[in-house]
């Protein structure tokens, strides 16, 4: 990959970092203004510290260690910029499993948005499939026997990784709709102490980081530059949480850009993993024009609103 493909990377990691991280950046928020400034001030400081390097940063060093091990750790941090032939007949060997699971996580999370979770409706079509919520677990079921039927004939530990990535969807979710039930408590119980909304945030974070971590594979397969862009996103939402989460809130369709994003990215990594090449710059190149589309929507209807 040369310097612009690079840095377009950085830059497309970033932007889905924010936008993906919007959910998270209101309820930290929430959490936070029953803190202390000097406990606002660690989560922000420290905790962008725990957030960005412990779990954007060993989080997918980890993935691609354990789907490639026998390349070794340091073998994962630099596989996309070795030239030994082994690690990176390693890494083409293991990256199917790898993407078809994270492509099945990312579709999973958008077609669970698209049919059951409160929105704004930035397209007609959204309402639609809102009505028709009660549907979501017999299509999700549908879409992951069909990508697991396919994935056998081409390799078994392809439909196996796929199965791996559904699981991981519903794990996550059960935290999430845990943590939703939880934030509320927090908001409400002023005797919880500080230390524990803190940790409360650092675990959430930690969850949210997910979607982020995964839909990154679909830019790139590099450990460095995943880090470097989804830290970069990071720090800018934490720095919203505190500063501009009022702002965040009067665009009301950018959390439409961000599931549109996933589920064009989770559609690139299912592609990647049956051999069908998509070039790098496609990954950001759409995430820029699908985030720039509803930001523009939302543009839009805070002047209608004005």
């Amino acid at each position: 990959m040369d310097i612009g493909g690079i840095v377009l990377s950085i830059l497309g990691l970033c932007v889905f970092e924010v936008v993906s991280s919007i959910d998270n950046a209101v309820v930290n928020a929430d959490v936070l203004a029953t803190m202390s400034i000097r406990w606002r001030r660690w989560f922000l400081i420290w905790g962008i510290f725990l957030g960005v390097f412990l779990v954007r940063g060993l989080l997918p060093w980890l993935i691609i260690w354990w789907s490639s091990p026998e390349i070794g750790l340091w073998g994962a941090l630099t596989a996309t910029f070795s030239h030994d032939p082994q690690i990176q007949a390693a890494l083409a060997q293991s990256s199917p499993q790898l993407l078809i699971g994270g492509g099945v996580f990312l579709i999973f999370l958008f077609f669970h948005w698209l049919f059951l979770e409160p929105k704004e409706f930035g397209l007609h079509v959204e309402r639609f499939f809102n009505q028709q919520g009660v549907w979501f677990f017999a299509f999700a079921s549908v879409i992951l026997s069909g990508i697991i039927w396919f994935a056998l004939e081409k390799n078994p530990l392809m439909a196996f990784a796929a199965s791996i990535g559904s699981s991981i969807f519903f794990i996550t979710h059960g935290f999430k709709e845990y943590a939703s039930r939880m934030e509320v408590k927090l908001v409400k119980q002023h005797h919880l102490s500080d230390i524990s909304k803190l940790m409360y945030l650092e675990i959430l974070d930690a969850t949210f980081s997910i979607d982020g971590v995964i839909g990154a594979f679909a830019f790139t397969m590099s450990v460095p530059i995943i880090i470097l862009g989804n830290g970069l996103g990071a720090i800018v939402v934490r720095q919203l949480t505190i500063k501009g989460v009022d702002k965040i809130k009067n665009y009301p369709y950018l959390k439409n850009g961000a599931m549109y994003s996933i589920f064009f990215l989770g559609m690139i990594m299912v592609l990647e993993s049956f051999g069908v090449h998509v070039p790098p710059y496609v990954a950001p190149l759409i995430t820029f024009i699908v985030i720039g589309f509803f930001g523009w929507k939302s543009l839009r209807a805070r002047k209608s609103l004005s």
